[in-house]
């Protein structure tokens, strides 16, 4: 059994249960979380945006999730199986988006050329419209984020992750 003293609810971690807060990965996930949030609140207010894609994403009903898709697609279309391990979700999630998508008019599913058992999904000319105003807000986020840290450290940390993630 643990000897070491309980700590109260709300009561100041200790140094060596700090790490859990400050770790690199946490880092990171908070950083993506904060990233994409902005980006979003850019794409509801591009006015180049369809009208019921911008209400659904000022109202916070797209996500970070419905983000791997305009991430992850391919303009000229990706089978679903493909679009999910692009996105690290598996293919019954990345279906579930996609019919959601699909709702929302951003994607559409058409039968695969070389395979008539397969469907791609492909942009839609409105999704074109958001994908066109997600590369706006990435680049919009991106200023923001080398304003606040300064272009060097922005430099840096670009380098080290595609480094990381290479």
């Amino acid at each position: 059994m643990d000897s070491s003293p309980a700590t109260a609810p709300g009561a100041p971690l200790a140094d060596e249960e700090n790490w859990r807060l400050t770790h690199l990965g946490r880092l990171l996930g908070h950083a993506l979380r904060r990233f994409d949030e902005r980006v979003l609140v850019l794409m509801a207010r591009n006015v180049d945006v369809p009208l019921t894609l911008s209400n659904l994403a000022a109202r916070g009903q797209v996500g970070a999730a419905h983000i791997h898709i305009t991430r992850h697609l391919a303009v000229s279309g990706s089978r679903l199986t493909d679009l999910a391990q692009s996105a690290g979700m598996s293919k019954q999630a990345m279906a579930d988006l996609v019919d959601q998508c699909e709702a929302w008019g951003l994607v559409t599913r058409e039968p695969d050329p070389y395979d008539k058992r397969a469907r791609v999904v492909m942009f839609t000319a409105s999704g074109l419209h958001w994908l066109q105003a997600f590369r706006t807000a990435v680049s919009q986020a991106e200023a923001e984020f080398r304003q606040a840290v300064g272009t060097e450290v922005a430099t840096v940390v670009a380098l080290g992750l595609e480094a990381y993630a290479g």
